[in-house]
């Protein structure tokens, strides 16, 4: 499992992948000895890192309620005292600091600072978090609402509530480097060169993610930047996907939130 480079390696905290179930990701922030962790579905992988690294685990940060995410949260959290951080209107195995959006969340032993995120659409009260860890000026932990060039299924929200939760993400830095809950880039890479085919970023981004999987590496983190060139549900405004959408759906598309739901459609169709 290979952290994500640091510009001062004297001081930053590094941000590590640990694989879970087939497609999960679990973040682990760590600086010296201590550790965060973003949403660990199952505890054993987790036990185990902390286990062969010596890291405390002092917090526990869940972006939503599904179990691939909070599975492991009460085993971890009983086992270590870490405390855990939660959306507010969600159903948790366990919850020490209910969280809404313009709520901080800061953990000064990693330099974790993080902004509280409302991001409704595949929950209705699906949270992420944005902000700095040390070393990384603008990190994002999406959470199953953004993928790389996909985003969420819309199991509890609406298409309009999902772009407007996009829309908070594409208007952060370009430099964000977004941390997805889910490996799923070249499928959803797959679909979004059906709806681009022209697109010479998303072609290039294809072919890098296909080396790097065949490497077993990770694809993320991916970034804002990234993600504005290559991914449909960032450019709903964009000519060539609004007419890519209207043509797979049969019919004129007025608004924004129409080429959205569109194309979330499609995605849910697309083998």
């Amino acid at each position: 499992m290979k952290p994500v480079p640091n510009a001062d390696s004297a001081h930053a905290a590094h941000i590590v992948p640990i694989p879970a179930f087939s497609d999960n990701y679990i973040w682990l922030i760590r600086a010296g000895d201590c550790a965060v962790v973003v949403d660990p579905g199952e505890a054993a992988p987790v036990s185990a890192y902390l286990k062969s690294t010596g890291l405390r685990l002092l917090a526990i940060l869940l972006t939503h309620h599904h179990n691939d995410h909070v599975g492991g949260a009460l085993e971890l959290s009983q086992a270590t005292g870490a405390t855990v951080y939660g959306p507010a209107s969600e159903r948790l195995p366990c919850c020490d600091v209910p969280l809404k959006e313009g709520d901080r969340v800061e953990i000064a032993d990693v330099g974790l600072t993080m902004q509280v995120l409302d991001v409704p659409g595949h929950t209705a009260g699906h949270i992420a978090f944005t902000g700095q860890v040390a070393g990384h000026a603008h990190v994002l932990f999406s959470g199953d609402t953004l993928f790389a060039a996909g985003c969420g299924r819309l199991f509890e929200g609406t298409p309009a509530q999902m772009l407007d939760s996009i829309d908070k993400f594409n208007n952060l830095p370009a430099d964000t480097l977004v941390f997805c809950g889910h490996e799923y880039t070249l499928a959803n890479l797959r679909w979004a060169m059906a709806v681009e085919p022209s697109n010479h970023a998303l072609k290039k981004t294809f072919a890098d993610a296909q080396a790097l999987r065949a490497r077993q590496e990770p694809t993320l983190p991916t970034s804002i930047g990234r993600e504005r060139e290559t991914n449909p549900f960032l450019r709903t405004r964009q000519a060539t996907v609004a007419e890519a959408a209207a043509a797979w759906a049969e019919r004129p598309l007025a608004a924004p939130v129409e080429v959205f739901a569109a194309l979330r459609e499609w995605k849910n169709n697309f083998k």
